[in-house]
This record gives C-alpha cells, sequence and structure tokens, in this order.
C-alpha cells in the first residue's frame, strides 16, 4: 500500500522537477537529431536506444509533443520548432487514420498541445496557424468516433485496433480529442448525411467503458473488486451483447494490468475536470439517458475515478510504483511486496514506472477537483498521493541520468506477454528501459507540477481559447 506522506506539498518536488527538465532538453535534441523517420517512430528503448515497433503507429505524436512541452516549460524557442516541424512534417498521417483508437495520444499531443499554447498566449497569435490546428482536431475527433460498435442501451464504444467486438481501457484517454473536436463545431456526418454529435458519442464510450471495464465491487463476478480495471472487454457486434473481459498486455482477465488501471483513472479525472467547466444547458444538448446533464457526468467520472485511485493505492508498493500486473505469477515469490518499495531488479517480475506517471497525473487531478467541489479531505488524500506516487519518479532510480541512454523514465514495460520488453539478462526480467508514452506522461506530469510550483496557468488540454464552449 503507498505510504503517503502527509506534509508533501507541490514546492517539494522543486529540485527534481527541474532537474528533469535540464536532463530532458538534450535528450529530445539528441533523439530528433539521430532518430530515422524510416525506421517508424520511436517505442521503446533496447539498451538505452530507442527501437520501433510494427504494431500500430501510436506514439509519434509523443516524440513531438515532448519538444512541445519542454518549450511550454523552458521557453526555448529551438523545441517549439521542433515539436512544430514535426507535427506539420508527420502528423496529417495520424488525422486521417481510421485504423486505430490511438487519436487523443498522437493527436491531442502535437496540434492540441500547438492549440493551447497559442491560447495562452506562449506562441504568437496567428489565425491561419489557429486554423491548421483546430481543422486537425475536428477531422481527427471525427474520424475517431467513426470507429463505433453500438451496444445495449444505446450506448457503444469506439473500438480498438483489434476490431469491433474490442473495447480497450486505454482509449478513455482517447476520448480528449472527441471533446476538442466538439468544442470546435465539428459534427461526424455517416450515410445519408445522418449528423454525429460527438460530445454525445464520447458520453456513450464513457459509461459503456464505466460498465464494462471498471468494477465497483457489486458482483459482477468472484473478482469484481471495487477498482479493478479488465483491459478489454469482448462485445457480440450482432446484437450488441457483453461476452467476456478479456486482456492483450496484461496477465489474465481477472487481473489487473496496472497501465490500463492508470489510463481510466487519468482519463476519467481529466474528463471530470472537462465537464465540470461547461454549463449545465451545453452537456444538456448532448446528454445521453444515463448521462443526461452536467452533475450526472461529472459524478460518474468522479465514481470512476474514486474507485480505481482506491484500488491503485491499496495494490501498490510504498512509493507508489507498480508492477507491471496485479496478478503477476511472480509477486507470489514475494511477500510483502506491497509494504516496501518497489524493486525494479528483482529477480521475478518487472515494474512499469509508465503506469506510475499516467497514474500520478490522475491522482493529482481528481483530488483537486474534489477539493473545489467540497470534499477537501478525500481531495488532499489523492493530492498528497500523487505528489507522493511524483517524488519516486523524479528520483533515483526511476529518473534515467545516463546522457547516452535516450529515455527519461526507466524501468518501463511495453509487453510483457509479447516478450517484447528488452531483459539486460536472458532469461530475466525487463529492467532499465523507458517508452515514449512513459517519458511524454513524465513530462506532462512534470509541466502540470511545474505550474503548480510556481503558480502558473493550471494545464488542462481543453483551454483552446475562441474555440472553446
Amino acid at each position: 500500500m503507498i505510504q503517503v506522506d502527509s506534509s508533501i506539498v507541490p514546492r517539494d518536488l522543486f529540485s527534481g522537477v527541474d532537474a528533469f527538465f535540464n536532463l530532458a532538453g538534450d535528450k529530445i535534441l539528441r533523439l530528433a537529431q539521430t532518430w530515422n523517420p524510416a525506421q517508424g517512430s520511436p517505442v521503446f528503448t533496447v539498451g538505452g536506444r530507442y527501437t520501433s515497433r510494427g504494431w500500430t503507429d501510436w506514439t509519434q505524436g509523443f516524440m513531438f509533443g515532448n519538444a512541445l512541452y519542454q518549450f511550454d516549460a523552458s521557453g526555448d524557442p529551438q523545441f517549439l520548432d521542433l515539436g512544430r516541424k514535426g507535427t506539420i512534417d508527420y502528423m496529417a498521417l495520424h488525422v486521417s487514420h481510421t485504423g486505430v483508437h490511438d487519436h487523443g495520444f498522437n493527436n491531442v499531443s502535437t496540434y492540441g498541445n500547438l492549440l493551447r499554447l497559442m491560447a495562452e498566449g506562449r506562441i504568437e497569435e496567428n489565425p491561419w496557424e489557429r486554423r491548421y490546428y483546430e481543422l486537425a482536431l475536428r477531422l481527427s475527433g471525427a474520424v475517431q468516433a467513426s470507429r463505433w460498435t453500438a451496444v445495449e442501451e444505446d450506448l457503444g464504444y469506439i473500438y480498438s485496433f483489434n476490431g469491433p467486438h474490442s473495447l480497450f481501457s486505454d482509449t478513455l484517454r482517447s476520448l480528449r480529442v472527441l471533446a476538442l473536436g466538439h468544442l470546435l463545431g465539428q459534427r461526424l456526418k455517416e450515410e445519408q448525411d445522418r449528423e454525429v454529435d460527438l460530445l454525445t458519442r464520447l458520453l456513450q464510450h464513457a459509461e459503456t467503458t464505466a460498465r464494462y471495464n471498471v468494477y465497483f465491487g457489486s458482483g459482477r463476478d468472484i473478482w469484481d473488486l471495487r477498482g479493478r480495471v479488465v483491459h478489454e472487454s469482448i462485445f457480440n457486434t450482432r446484437n450488441g451483447s457483453y461476452r467476456c473481459p478479456s486482456t492483450q498486455q496484461g496477465y489474465s482477465p481477472f487481473s489487473t494490468w496496472t497501465r490500463g488501471l492508470a489510463w481510466i483513472l487519468c482519463g476519467y479525472a481529466e474528463l471530470a475536470e472537462f465537464f465540470s467547466g461547461l454549463s449545465d444547458e451545453y452537456v444538456a444538448k448532448s446528454g445521453i439517458p444515463q448521462l443526461p446533464d452536467r452533475e450526472s457526468v461529472v459524478n460518474r467520472c468522479v465514481e470512476c475515478a474514486a474507485a480505481v485511485a482506491d484500488f491503485y493505492i491499496s495494490e501498490t508498493p510504498t512509493d507508489g510504483i507498480p508492477y507491471w500486473d496485479t496478478g503477476a505469477p511472480g509477486l507470489a515469490k514475494m511477500p510483502g511486496y506491497r509494504d516496501q518499495a518497489a524493486d525494479p531488479f528483482n529477480p521475478h517480475e518487472p515494474v512499469d514506472s509508465s503506469a506510475a506517471a499516467i497514474s500520478a497525473q490522475g491522482l493529482l487531478r481528481l483530488g483537486r477537483l474534489l477539493d473545489f467541489s467540497g470534499d477537501p479531505a478525500a481531495g488532499t488524500r489523492y493530492v498528497k498521493t500523487g505528489l507522493t506516487v511524483a517524488r519516486s519518479l523524479f528520483r533515483d532510480p526511476y529518473l534515467s541520468w545516463d546522457r547516452d541512454h535516450q529515455g527519461l523514465l526507466l524501468h518501463a514495460v511495453y509487453h510483457r506477454p509479447n516478450g517484447w520488453d528488452h531483459e539486460p539478462d536472458s532469461p530475466g526480467v525487463p529492467r532499465g528501459e523507458s517508452c515514449m508514452w512513459g517519458d511524454y506522461h513524465l513530462m506532462e506530469l512534470a509541466v502540470y507540477l511545474q505550474r503548480l510550483i510556481h503558480g502558473g496557468p493550471y494545464l488542462c488540454f481543453f483551454d483552446i481559447g475562441e474555440g472553446s464552449a
């Protein structure tokens, strides 16, 4: 169980965050100088060098997004130039990609960050440049919404790259691009010019995920523990009925893959923030019977995020860094592993620092929202937990100090079941490597914390200026 430091405040992370940005700038530039785009997108490191993996091309936006966040943190224009040029040169293909559920990762990290920086006055206002970013996000949101499977009770989901039968937990954080598309006035047009409201589709996906991928201790099955998350739900596409839990990257459908949990935690917390800032009338226009107004939407998002946060706190080692899956078989050989700091060098199971980076942001956002909405005790608990996790990430053994190692965050895991992660000992346990989404979410967490520390504008994906509701 995480040992939450009740005295920790954002300022306590100043030195770690500052050191991180000093480290990150050089690594971002060196990777850009040495990476060959013909190899595809950088995905994870092997022996400290970024490599690609031809599965789905979901990490390119994180590479350029890292440069944009480094500009955000430092004001150094070379990082803005790098991120903007990469977006213009390479990201259009991702806007029109009809085969993946990852639009919120690739396109909000690039076009979305550029539009936010312009809205914040960090880059010069340029009407045509603004419209370019807006158009990319509008189209990306519509393309993402078109990957649709309808299920019972007029619900449905954006299906994963596995096919129309597959609902991934990861996709919850891709809903950001539907939110932005809707704010910018986009609607999806289907056959016979039928118009689809992007916010309605977002709500349908969020509710379907809550029902089938998040557990609330209500007796769905004998592994129904409150806050447990399943990576994938399988549906009968003929009649929309639910069939069973599944997983691609976790150990089993009846354990919790911790990065899947992290996507749920961060995704629902961020959606709760988004909807809490909209008018009730605005939400009601797109509401669904299960979530007809702003209050019901925010409450549902908080219910999901809080359940998952509590499970994360109880199942994670004391320093806030989880092992890759709560049911990983090697954990049985590590008695008391929850009662001590995670050990990335153990001989049984890998940790996943990327899950911690994503979860830390979710905990902080959830806590802040609860604090402002009248539950300061719960809010403080989650904020202190998020800061405790973040402090572990910005120090040894997780921050990658080696200048020749291309990653920023060490001890991340990509796909344990497929054996894709580098094992320095053979056979052994993956360790010492980085992944592009782990680096990006540590970068995003660092920018979030930097703004808290210095009293800067609150970091949120939907602060896009004149197009916002």
